[in-house]
């Protein structure tokens, strides 16, 4: 039988959440996953969503520098504000949290906004990371998106056809092309990404205190299965799951595969309210 903080089902469930009072929270930080982008968030349909609910662009976040968005865009002082961050998504994942840690310094503040932190796919453990390092800026929440939080096979499969010693790595290498050198690139990635044994990243990271704040997992399944989708499985996307955050999350689920949907947007947009 499901846990009883999983909630909001369908969404349908998610878009009842409108009905209810607005809390205050004028910062959210758009963190991409493997191989994405700042622009991801548009080209899946999570911006549209946003900025037609009142929030406006903030800027980019790219390594330590702050950028303004397009001068076609209207950068506003205060109201609700999104920040995109651009990392090097194929750096392992303590150097991504670093850069990210680095760039929020320069983020604007004000008294008495909430901050929310958001997620997808390896971005979602790269923003938890970051919120256990020493010097990390506060957050009221985080949300993760189809997060390998206890990590994934599937990174396990790539680094084992990228292991292959010569010459009969001249195999995959023919037939995988530029997809066997990206994994090849991106191993010190998926070394992180490993299920967690001691001695790996996740394992360590999983045990650690977590900051007080509100936690949230949008999960890939559906009403009854949270099965996940083709990358991450379901079970290693619920925060739930973490040993420090075993009974702190709140899990919400999208019907969808592992990339980013308008219904993403939809389920960020349900959760601000109950900040």
């Amino acid at each position: 039988m499901l846990n009883a903080k999983y909630w909001n089902r369908s969404l349908l469930g998610l878009l009842l959440l409108f009905s209810l009072p607005a809390a205050r929270a004028d910062v959210m930080i758009l963190v991409h996953g493997y191989l994405g982008n700042a622009q991801t968030w548009d080209f899946n349909g999570v911006m549209p969503v946003l900025e037609s609910n009142g929030w406006r662009r903030g800027g980019y976040l790219l390594g330590n520098t702050l950028l303004p968005p397009a001068p076609r865009q209207a950068v506003i002082a205060q109201g609700k504000r999104i920040y995109l961050a651009e990392l090097p998504s194929e750096a392992p994942l303590l150097v991504q949290a670093g850069i990210l840690r680095q760039a929020l310094e320069n983020l604007p503040t004000q008294a008495g906004e909430k901050r929310i932190l958001v997620g997808h796919s390896a971005g979602g453990v790269v923003a938890r990371l970051m919120l256990l390092q020493q010097g990390a800026p506060q957050f009221d929440a985080l949300v993760t998106i189809a997060a390998p939080h206890l990590g994934t096979y599937r990174a396990e499969q790539a680094l084992d056809l990228v292991s292959v010693p010569f010459p009969l790595s001249i195999i995959p290498d023919f037939v995988g092309g530029e997809d066997t050198y990206l994994l090849r690139r991106s191993s010190g990635l998926l070394v992180d990404l490993v299920r967690p044994f001691p001695g790996t990243l996740l394992f360590w990271a999983n045990a650690l205190p977590h900051p007080d704040i509100a936690y949230y997992s949008i999960v890939r399944g559906n009403a009854i299965v949270l099965h996940g989708d083709w990358l991450v499985p379901g079970p290693s996307q619920d925060m739930n799951n973490v040993p420090s955050l075993r009974g702190k999350a709140k899990t919400l689920v999208v019907s969808s595969d592992h990339g980013l949907t308008p219904q993403d947007g939809i389920a960020l947009i349900g959760i601000v309210p109950h900040l």
